[in-house]
């Protein structure tokens, strides 16, 4: 009978005592699922253009013929291992975000020059296309302008889309990989 009302008090105490605590057993996980969604139709339709000869991408970003007046920006990435260096068209420009930025607006059915994108670091015994990666994304931003008439870029935009799925119509910038 001892026994039982010891275990009785213990699991009264352990039942109090777990209670009062805070939230600090939280259970804590990174993994998660999703589904769905909806495609977002944006004002502009651009692609890209990617050709590699000479350890060197040329890319150039064309504009679909009915598309809005644009600004453009490109960057590249690798891994650690290789150095990318641009060059081209003088028309391509560094920014202090590590994009490269067309200078001229590029109006629908029209091409930017071509942005080069050379790969260094390259060991002597790798070949031609050989095993590394290097991505070049680009993204546009539809022209605005001020209120005297210069046109200018606000690359800090938001995407709004509307609330109907098929419609998905919005004015901002425009990401391609």
């Amino acid at each position: 009978m001892k026994k039982r009302k010891v275990l009785l008090y213990a699991s009264v105490v352990c039942l109090v005592l777990s209670a009062a605590m805070d939230s600090a057993w939280a259970y804590f996980t990174t993994y998660t699922t999703a589904a769905g969604g909806y495609p977002i139709h944006l004002g502009d339709e651009t692609k890209i253009e990617e050709d590699f000869s000479a350890w060197t991408k040329h890319v150039k970003i064309t504009s679909r013929e009915d598309s809005m007046p644009v600004y453009v920006r490109a960057r590249a990435f690798c891994g650690s291992e290789y150095e990318l260096v641009y060059g081209g068209s003088s028309k391509w420009s560094p920014g202090g975000d590590g994009y490269y930025y067309y200078s001229d607006i590029l109006y629908g059915g029209e091409t930017t020059e071509e942005l080069e994108v050379k790969i260094g670091n390259i060991p002597e015994s790798a070949k031609d296309k050989d095993s590394f990666n290097v991505v070049v994304i680009y993204e546009t931003t539809p022209v605005l302008y001020r209120d005297d008439g210069s046109p200018y870029a606000d690359w800090e935009a938001k995407v709004v889309a509307e609330s109907a799925p098929e419609a998905g119509r919005a004015a901002g910038r425009n990401a391609r990989a």
